[in-house]
């Protein structure tokens, strides 16, 4: 079920090699850069959709402004753009990665124009053809990327112009790059989840089978970092589970809202041609056309709920790796990880640090940065389309990449660490974790909580006045002179082992408890095992 990349892109100067082939071309005679890759391409193979990193255009050498050709929607101008106005708004350095929904939405905007009569079915075969001749050619690293075409739409488009003369000008025909660009990061989105889904089941697999290889052993429960009761360790690992459980709920929800098609709204107004917004949302495998063509090319809403739920669940993994990177601790000691996922130090050679769940600790800010940067992206923009909204890719795209990574990470750190049973069990009679499983004693014997609220805490006063002593190690004789309802049994109470059995409640630590949850989250991922 694990996903992989392809090669990373890397940038090099003019005709300079590197062990990948990859090389950044001289400017050609048409004033373009061309991205080289391995085996000749403009850029390598496409990494998968939803881990597609955003690449730089570090080193990019602009052609002679002279030379460049026509923009596609130059028509009404008599100058072409200023070099540094070509670099600032080109999207070409990184929204190539939706060169696959690009091509797929094309393919279902040809068809459905054939199918209403706005172009032959001659055409469409045409067009189809061609798309497919370039998608393999970027698949086979042979597609050549122009800065001057600005954007992935426009260097399809132009290359299947180039490819196949005219009947790929009528593509375009009741589309706007708006309404289309909404198209490709949707259906780039909804597989970007997919993948995201996975990995938190993988992550959640993990977790379930190291709480297996630990089914009795107590560890101290927290509360403002301060000992509070004991709970089973699976007790706890179940809690990551079903807060992952969350995560991908929010993004199946997400996935329902992105999943309508924006294609055929055009600018904003929609078209005067008889277009079929049912038959291309129906070829993409969306729910339906999206209702108003304003809202479809305008609102990013969407990704902000995607980000969103990204953040929440890079937020869960920041707080698990901050746990396990303090129970890697000498003071803690709770927890040892593996030489597979830890490093070492430059200058101190006894070093052995849980550096990956650090990282997954720190990656959460850039997750929650992605976040803000489309917040206030947003936030003051009209109705209905403004460039501004080019913006939104990078983080999108950085955000996934960014996720993918943290929970493969966590998945691998945890089927490589082991918990140190001994150590942890010596530490438990610290911190009198079996006091409120007294007071649950005296509420049993008819005291009301409050009082036994009081009495415990005088009891382990006692405790601490007697050199720090257990509950358990009191006499029945000064129980009784904090109180008179505690009786012999209260032994039963006392203890750690004693104190966990005493749980029942639906959900608690009890061992009983535990066990059915266990159980129930081994039958709910047993379709995921790895």
């Amino acid at each position: 079920m694990a996903f992989t990349t392809s090669q990373s892109l890397v940038l090099r100067a003019p005709a300079a090699s590197h062990p990948g082939g990859g090389r950044l071309a001289a400017p050609s005679a048409a004033g373009r850069v061309a991205l080289r890759g391995p085996g000749g391409s403009a850029f390598p193979s496409v990494v998968a959709a939803a881990a597609a990193s955003s690449t730089s255009m570090a080193g990019l050498e602009d052609g002679d402004a002279d030379r460049k050709e026509t923009k596609l929607w130059g028509g009404r101008f008599e100058e072409g753009v200023t070099d540094a106005v070509e670099r600032f708004t080109e999207s070409i350095s990184y929204d190539w990665q939706l060169y696959k929904y690009d091509i797929m939405g094309s393919k279902a905007h040809a068809t459905m124009l054939a199918s209403q009569g706005l172009m032959t079915a001659s055409d469409r075969d045409i067009i189809l053809e061609g798309l497919d001749q370039i998608e393999r050619q970027i698949q086979e690293g042979k597609f050549e990327w122009r800065k001057d075409r600005e954007d992935v739409h426009m260097n399809i488009e132009a290359a299947l112009i180039e490819r196949v003369g005219e009947p790929a000008k009528k593509l375009h025909t009741a589309r706007s790059r708006n309404d289309q660009i909404q198209t490709d990061v949707r259906l780039w989105c909804r597989d970007a989840i997919d993948k995201i889904l996975i990995r938190i089941k993988q992550f959640q697999v993990s977790l379930v089978m190291l709480a297996s290889k630990y089914v009795d052993l107590i560890v101290p429960g927290y509360t403002h970092l301060q000992r509070a009761q004991p709970v089973l360790l699976p007790h706890l690992l179940l809690s990551y589970v079903e807060q992952l459980e969350r995560d991908a709920g929010r993004l199946v929800n997400c996935r329902e809202r992105v999943n309508f098609c924006p294609l055929g709204a055009c600018a904003l107004a929609g078209t005067g041609l008889p277009i079929d917004r049912f038959q291309t949302a129906k070829d993409l495998k969306f729910t339906a056309p999206m209702k108003n063509s304003i809202d479809a090319v305008s609102d990013r809403d969407f990704v902000l709920e995607f980000l969103s739920a990204n953040s929440i669940a890079a937020v869960h993994l920041s707080r698990i790796g901050e746990e396990w990177v303090m129970w890697a601790s000498e003071e803690f000691g709770f927890l040892t990880p593996s030489d597979k996922v830890s490093t070492g130090s430059s200058i101190m050679p006894q070093k052995k640090n849980p550096d990956p769940m650090e990282l997954v600790r720190g990656k959460s800010a850039r997750v929650v940065g992605d976040l803000m940067t489309v917040l206030i992206l947003c936030k003051g923009l009209p109705q209905a389309y403004n460039r501004d909204l080019q913006e939104d890719k990078e983080p999108l795209f950085d955000s996934v990449k960014t996720i993918l990574g943290m929970l493969e990470v966590c998945t691998e750190f945890a089927q490589n660490i082991s918990f140190n049973s001994e150590r942890i069990q010596r530490s438990l009679p610290a911190g009198h974790l079996d006091a409120t499983t007294l007071a649950d004693y005296l509420v049993k014997k008819g005291v009301p909580f409050r009082t036994s609220h009081e009495i415990v805490g005088k009891s382990v006063a006692l405790c601490v006045s007697k050199n720090n002593c257990q509950l358990s190690e009191l006499q029945l004789d000064d129980l009784k002179a904090v109180h008179p309802a505690f009786e012999a049994d209260v032994y039963e109470y006392l203890g750690v082992e004693n104190s966990v059995n005493k749980f029942i409640s639906y959900g608690s630590t009890g061992s009983n408890q535990v066990k059915k949850q266990l159980d129930d989250w081994r039958i709910q991922l047993e379709d995921w095992r790895i």
